[in-house]
């Protein structure tokens, strides 16, 4: 099995280099990402953003972009069709976000991404929010920020897919679903964590994150996110 989602990857890779492309946000051809997409990914300052109604327990949410339109088409495609080349604009509008929750704070910060299911990453092939996670930390340290990917959450239960359900229902479909395992525990206590995701909609993911880093001893400092429906 792992052999062939290294083989998938290795041609989702490829593939974008040898195949005609086009604008992942609109299709403009001959290009991966227009600079008009391109600006409205990162093109603004990074807000703090609230779901309607907030869950207890969700942390301060900064996003760099609204979710809709040429954002949205440009998180599917690296996320649902394997456009991994587009890891990196994303990560530099998830470090936009990520510089705005964090405000003038210095000193190390951990990046903890919010992980798909199990079941998600092996149909993809990869784990979008981790690989956007890296490339944005790679851009904060060539800033000379001293900054660490973590990726420590885990499943530790099945969970239904999210998709079509309410905000409590979220809620309790996330609940207690996530943990970090005891070698990682250790880890989390060594600075602040910034729990990071592709997109935030009701926060139930957030605050289920938020919990599992709490119980295993860690602080939640705030939560970024490349794209949020409420912004």
């Amino acid at each position: 099995m792992r052999g062939m989602q290294r083989m998938q990857k290795w041609w989702q890779e490829i593939a974008g280099l040898v195949l005609p492309v086009g604008c992942a946000g609109c299709g403009r051809p001959h290009t991966v990402l227009c600079d008009r997409c391109r600006a409205a990914l990162a093109g603004k300052a990074a807000r703090r953003v609230r779901p309607s109604p907030a869950p207890s327990g969700l942390p301060p949410v900064h996003a760099a972009a609204p979710y809709g339109d040429e954002v949205r088409a440009v998180l599917l495609a690296h996320k649902e069709r394997g456009a991994l080349g587009l890891a990196r604009p994303l990560g530099e509008a998830l470090a936009g976000a990520i510089r705005a929750a964090c405000g003038g704070r210095g000193g190390p910060l951990l990046l903890v991404p919010v992980p798909s299911a199990r079941r998600a990453v092996a149909a993809r092939g990869h784990d979008p929010t981790r690989r956007i996670a890296c490339a944005a930390a790679a851009g904060l340290r060539h800033e000379g920020r001293p900054v660490r990917v973590l990726a420590v959450l885990r499943q530790r239960r099945a969970v239904a897919d999210q998709s079509g359900l309410t905000a409590r229902q979220r809620l309790g479909n996330l609940g207690g679903a996530l943990a970090v395992p005891r070698c990682g525990a250790g880890l989390l206590r060594t600075a602040p964590v910034v729990l990071v995701d592709d997109l935030m909609t009701t926060g139930a993911s957030l605050v289920e994150g938020a919990r599992a880093v709490g119980a295993a001893g860690g602080r939640v400092a705030a939560a970024a996110v490349v794209a949020a429906t409420a912004f």
